[in-house]
């Protein structure tokens, strides 16, 4: 039985207060959220569409946005187009073996890029020499350049390499990387919003959002501009995060204090860490993996696989046999008796996920669960171990204090395995 030392407990507390100040400090930044998003409305009416890029965590929030702006989390609003430049391996391991890693992004923004375009990078310390090359490459095309830096912005802020510039102040990539994840959450529901405002040249039906952004359709001849709405929205929404994330860290700390000290054992006994989920949880699966396996260089690098990232293997599983297997096949191939499954759905409803996690369980693997809509059916599984709901029915909230969850998890596995 894996036991909680007191220095475990402190470090999961001292995680989630750490995080209120960067996150409320985007609410100054409110205003500028809005412009960017009112930007883009304007590009993407004119027939642009986005180009995302990272490095890292930012990688894998590259193709998380490509996920929000093609596959709305609300019905009936528009699919927007959105590449991420970072999900062709071959592509990319190419133009670095000639041009280096600097010119990834760059070249791809020359060759894929067209005017009206909007290209949007992402750098934990705003210094990313690649990122800093593809909004320059970007700018000089004629598009919308976004940063979403971290720290004091570095030299992305400095040299105003960007259009819009949206800044997360701290100096922990953790806490940057959940900063981000609010802010382009909030990039996509602001989008819409202009497009169904009355302001907008082409409004569509307001459908979905207007339960998100309600002060816009009520009418009258008081209603705000739709900028200073927006603005005055984002910051709402901010509040409502930190509140959000300040309710799970207090609920739910112990449980991450349990987990933490399970998960020690586990990897000092030669335990891998197998991650999955679908979309946006997806890329969630991957930051995971690259959280345990590319830590800080101060950190302990941990064994983990993100069961999402070999498309091949993916595809094949879903043509051949069904879609629902795609994790669970893996868990059997991959998966050893005190091996790790960590599942993430928003849901908690996911057949794929359930069925991973079952397959996990009889396997003997320590089952961790993500699942927001206070747990769903995985709540109810009994393969699952270590369970943790998010209170919410916001998609968006809810994959933002997973992110939480799974980071602070993460540090305190390492003040347990120091311990």
């Amino acid at each position: 039985m894996a036991v909680v030392s007191p220095s475990v407990d402190t470090v999961v507390a001292e995680a989630f207060q750490r995080r209120v100040t960067p996150v409320q400090g985007l609410a100054e930044d409110a205003t500028a959220l809005a412009l960017a998003c009112r930007d883009m409305a304007e590009r993407f009416t004119r027939g642009g569409r986005l180009l995302v890029f990272g490095n890292g965590a930012g990688a894998t929030d590259a193709q998380h946005v490509a996920v929000e702006f093609v596959h709305p989390v609300i019905v009936g609003k528009r699919a927007l187009p959105a590449l991420s430049l970072v999900s062709d391996a071959a592509t990319l391991m190419g133009v670095a073996a000639r041009r280096g890693l600097d010119g990834v992004y760059a070249h791809q923004v020359r060759v894929l890029g067209r005017p009206d375009d909007i290209a949007l990078g992402l750098s934990g310390d705003g210094r990313c020499a690649n990122v800093r090359a593809g909004l320059r490459a970007a700018r000089d095309a004629g598009l919308l350049t976004i940063a979403l830096v971290g720290g004091d912005g570095g030299d992305v802020r400095a040299g105003e390499e960007a259009d819009h510039c949206l800044v997360v102040g701290s100096a922990d990539p953790l806490v940057v990387k959940e900063g981000h994840v609010t802010v382009y959450h909030l990039l996509w529901e602001l989008v819409h919003v202009f497009f169904d405002s009355p302001e907008a040249s082409s409004p569509q039906p307001a459908t979905g959002v207007e339960q998100l952004y309600p002060f816009l359709y009520g009418g009258g001849s008081d209603a705000r501009p739709v900028l200073d709405a927006a603005a005055e929205s984002a910051r709402q929404k901010i509040a409502e995060i930190v509140e959000l994330r300040n309710r799970v860290g207090q609920d739910q700390a112990g449980a991450v204090g349990a987990c933490a000290a399970r998960l020690a054992d586990a990897f000092l006994a030669g335990a891998t860490l197998l991650a999955f989920g679908n979309g946006g949880s997806s890329t969630d699966a991957q930051d995971v993996v690259h959280t345990f396996v590319d830590p800080p260089p101060s950190a302990r690098p941990l064994p983990a696989l993100g069961l999402t990232n070999d498309v091949a293997v993916v595809t094949a599983l879903s043509n051949d046999v069904s879609f629902e297997v795609v994790f669970a096949r893996q868990v059997r191939a991959f998966g050893r008796p005190g091996d790790i499954a960590l599942a993430l759905s928003t849901s908690g409803g996911s057949p794929n996920v359930l069925a991973a996690l079952a397959e996990a369980g009889k396997l003997g693997l320590v089952t961790v669960g993500l699942a927001g809509y206070g747990g769903g059916r995985m709540a109810e599984l009994s393969a699952v171990q270590h369970m943790f709901a998010v209170p919410s029915t916001s998609v968006h909230r809810v994959q933002e204090v997973q992110t939480t969850l799974y980071h602070v998890l993460w540090e305190a596995t390492h003040a347990a395995l120091a311990s």
